[in-house]
């Protein structure tokens, strides 16, 4: 009976299951946040340059082709409409009649003329001549904005494809942060590189903390921004990307990780979104690599493994150890306890120091008294006459 109760008697009861929190910042930098109910749409047509930039390649593409094809036709529509109009299109084989398109015999070769014309090609077989001057009009138009439209396509193009987007791809984030001591102080660490050897300029650092948190007035605020400092007073954020770097971020009492522990920590739900910002060498564009770490990707009591090893005449980086954390002693109490068990070690020191100097000073002391009795002592036993004799004799 007792086998058959402790067979159906239920088991020990699992720890709830985290729910997985939303990234706010994906690992590979993207933010995931999407612009929903937006009426004033004609605020992207005020930056038109700007929006075909943003677009997608294929979208971007779409719309260069689009922006030839039809303004050779508009053009190509309007020669023919000349043509139809003055009547260039009745007399074709009429050699004593003057067109304003030489050999233009219908719809195509109008579009091929507009073609030719705003491209510059100027085959030949197509010409305007000097007696139609709504066509010399026409063909000062389509060469002006022609150009204009060749100009903006191509300045989207080229801008495009600069983008030092690409670039961010080769700035690389350690898949974990960790928490371990630092000259005796718990530090919030992760590790950036760079893959290229052309080196990224004036590279700079940020850390952000996302929370969502509740003042005291009730109001809720969700995705709190919170700057975790990795050195900004110090100038530690200005990084000089040669080699991978452990970026630091000292748990103080100005940290909003001061009063937590590493049970609390595992409890608590947050993002900390990592940039890097710095010029890119080759083109002097600004470039921004962005990473995240949840909850779930911090590791306590851990520290990064070395990738840097002295060759012969060269330092080598191993980045097939970039990712990897190996465990170390780590109290699991949070900062502001460490802190006051080191305030408290350093106080019983100072007044314990004091304490064995006095004791010290009186041992000193009572020796120092039990020796001059002990000289009197044997004085008087003859060792030395007494004052008093020697003023007799």
């Amino acid at each position: 009976m007792a086998q058959e109760n402790a067979a159906f008697s239920p088991g020990p009861e699992e720890p709830p299951r985290r729910r997985g929190r939303q990234r706010y910042v994906e690992k590979d930098g993207r933010c995931n946040v999407q612009q929903g109910n937006v009426r004033e749409t004609y605020r992207y047509l005020t930056d038109l340059f700007t929006t075909l930039v943003d677009l997608q390649w294929r979208l971007s593409l779409l719309f260069f082709v689009l922006a030839y094809a039809l303004t050779w036709l508009f053009f190509g529509a309007i020669w023919w409409l000349i043509a139809y109009g003055r009547g260039d299109l009745e007399h074709l084989e009429d050699t004593a009649w003057t067109p304003c398109v030489n050999n233009l015999n219908g719809f195509v070769a109008a579009f091929l003329f507009s073609i030719e014309t705003e491209t510059t090609i100027g085959y030949g077989h197509r010409v305007i001549t000097d007696q139609c001057p709504e066509g010399i009009v026409l063909l000062l138009l389509q060469a002006i904005l022609g150009s204009m439209v060749n100009a903006f396509m191509v300045g989207c193009m080229f801008v495009k494809i600069s983008q030092p987007n690409k670039r961010a791809a080769t700035l690389v984030f350690s898949s974990h942060a960790v928490v371990s001591l630092r000259d005796g102080r718990l530090c919030l660490m992760f590790r950036v590189g760079d893959l290229r050897s052309s080196h990224i300029v004036e590279a700079s650092i940020r850390a952000k903390l996302i929370r969502s948190r509740q003042t005291l007035e009730g109001e809720f605020i969700p995705l709190h921004q919170t700057d975790l400092s990795v050195g900004f007073d110090t100038g530690d954020d200005r990084l000089f990307l040669v080699s991978p770097l452990v970026i630091s971020h000292e748990i103080d009492a100005a940290s909003p990780f001061w009063e937590a522990s590493r049970r609390a920590l595992e409890r608590d739900d947050f993002e900390i979104v990592v940039i890097l910002e710095g010029m890119v060498e080759a083109t002097g564009m600004t470039c921004q690599a962005r990473s995240s770490y949840l909850v779930d990707e911090v590791l306590w009591g851990h520290r990064f493994t070395s990738v840097l090893t002295l060759e012969d005449g060269f330092y080598e980086v191993d980045y097939a150890s970039f990712h990897e954390t190996f465990e170390v002693p780590t109290p699991s109490c949070s900062a502001r306890e460490l802190a006051e068990a080191a305030a408290r070690l350093d106080a019983h020191l100072y007044w314990s120091i004091p304490s064995r100097l006095d004791e010290k000073v009186e041992e000193e002391g009572a020796g120092e008294g039990a020796g001059e009795e002990a000289g009197e002592g044997a004085e008087q036993n003859g060792c030395l006459p007494p004052p008093e004799s020697e003023s007799k004799v």
